[in-house]
């Protein structure tokens, strides 16, 4: 299970409705966050997420829409009493951000584990098996574009385990993928099941790798600074997407579900720009501030008694 939630939809500038760029992804109690534009840290108490239990940050780049956010961040996690590392991950030019960052934060009782994705490109193993897949954004400054990733391993087999004498003890650790007592998992596992897969594109226009990245994702969070379609010789100067182009991308790599965010402060209004992204995407929704999904495997079974 993974809980989703919008901390900030906006570009540029925050709105007194709209902070900037972030969104929140939780799994087992832990949180990643991606990106910390200005307000990020009010959505967080706002909305209920725990910065506290936070593991991981990935900025996309270090345009001050993205990252504003982080020396309070940072402060406020000092100030709860945090003591565990956090990793902190973007593209080339990370140590010179976060050195400023820092100098801004002050001292933290906490380590940052800076890791930089050269050429925008890299896999991030996290906990519990799942991973971050970095890749480039089509922008006017090296950009991460991020897929997150929750493998399911196949269905334990009880009757494999009992006909190999496996002890039940043994059992869930198989299960979640781990040898145990000279057992292997493939001795008792099916083949693998449907993950989960969660993209965040910001800032960025459309690619075909993006597209091929997104090929049936359970969720699609996309740039969509411009409503107009009028304004997309715009969104191509400066390295962004119309709703309408999210809305098409969304078709070709037939995601399950498509937010809009990144909002220009000039869309007071995303209706029209939902329409334009509809007409592509029927399944298209319009991201907001405190906008939270929570997504499941496809068959929640629990597969050991």
């Amino acid at each position: 299970m993974v809980e989703v939630l919008l901390l900030g939809t906006g570009a540029t500038k925050p709105l007194p409705y709209r902070a900037l760029a972030a969104m929140w992804l939780q799994v087992g109690g832990r949180g990643l966050l991606f990106d910390c534009g200005e307000g990020t840290q009010v959505s967080a108490q706002r909305y209920g997420a725990s910065i506290y239990k936070l593991d991981a940050l990935f900025l996309t780049h270090y345009h001050g829409d993205h990252l504003f956010g982080l020396p309070g961040l940072l402060q406020s996690m000092a100030a709860l009493g945090r003591t565990e590392p956090l990793t902190m991950a973007g593209p080339p030019g990370l140590d010179g951000v976060l050195d400023a960052v820092l100098a801004l934060a002050g001292p933290l009782p906490f380590a940052l584990c800076r890791h930089t994705f050269p050429d925008c490109r890299g896999v991030l193993a996290l906990p519990g098996g799942a991973s971050v897949t970095a890749f480039p954004a089509d922008h006017r400054v090296p950009c991460c574009l991020y897929a997150y990733t929750l493998p399911r391993a196949g269905r334990f087999d009880p009757g494999k385990a009992k006909a190999l004498g496996i002890p039940v003890q043994l059992w869930r650790t198989l299960q979640a993928g781990q040898p145990a007592g000279g057992f292997t998992p493939d001795q008792v596992l099916g083949p693998a099941r449907r993950g989960l897969r969660i993209l965040y594109a910001t800032d960025t226009g459309p690619t075909p790798e993006l597209a091929e990245m997104a090929r049936d994702a359970d969720l699609l969070c996309m740039d969509a600074t411009y409503a107009d379609e009028a304004d997309a010789p715009k969104a191509r100067l400066y390295g962004h997407a119309t709703c309408g182009e999210a809305g098409a991308l969304a078709a070709e790599a037939g995601v399950r579900r498509l937010w809009l965010t990144h909002y220009s402060a000039a869309v007071t209004d995303p209706e029209p720009g939902l329409a334009a992204a509809r007409v592509r995407f029927p399944g298209e929704e319009a991201g907001f501030d405190g906008k939270a999904l929570t997504l499941t495997f496809e068959d929640p079974g629990k597969d050991i008694p």
